[in-house]
């Protein structure tokens, strides 16, 4: 298992393009909003696509409660602006083709997948509070309730 950033210490910091190649850092929204940052294998994949829409179709909620969803995936700017506009998503893709951020996040290694082991990109979320320290790490993320049960983690903690 990869190495995890630990729970109230300054989270990693990055620097990535997003869909439209404009660079987004965590630096960013330091005292302004938490951020969610949640890394997922593949855009336009069944898994991601579920994900990714439970957090388009809860924008409001995450804006009630100052929180900005950033998704980190492996996948070039051309093709998260393609999983942006097939899936009308509201929220900032990130792009990580050498996977250095998913390093410093712990979430790149080993997956197994029809027998073969690979490495990838793990599932997982990290959150991140305002003062830019790590809240919550959600090593096991169901895609389907993803973002209800992020909300639910910020609404009671942050």
């Amino acid at each position: 298992m990869a190495n995890l950033p630990k729970v109230g210490n300054m989270a990693p910091a990055f620097t990535l393009k997003d869909q439209n190649g404009e660079k987004v850092s965590l630096k960013d929204f330091k005292d302004s909003k938490n951020v969610v940052l949640y890394f997922y294998p593949k855009a336009m994949t069944p898994g991601c696509t579920v994900q990714a829409c439970g957090i388009r179709d809860y924008k409001k909620e995450f804006a009630k409660v100052d929180t900005v969803v950033l998704g980190v995936s492996p996948d070039e700017p051309a093709r998260l602006a393609r999983f942006e506009d097939k899936q009308d998503l509201n929220f900032t893709l990130l792009s990580d083709p050498d996977h250095k951020i998913a390093e410093k996040y712990g979430s790149w290694g080993e997956k197994k997948f029809m027998g073969k082991v690979y490495d990838g990109i793990l599932r997982q979320t990290f959150i991140i509070g305002k003062d830019g320290r790590l809240k919550e790490v959600m090593a096991k993320v169901k895609t389907k309730t993803h973002h209800d049960d992020v909300l639910a983690y910020i609404k009671e903690n942050l």
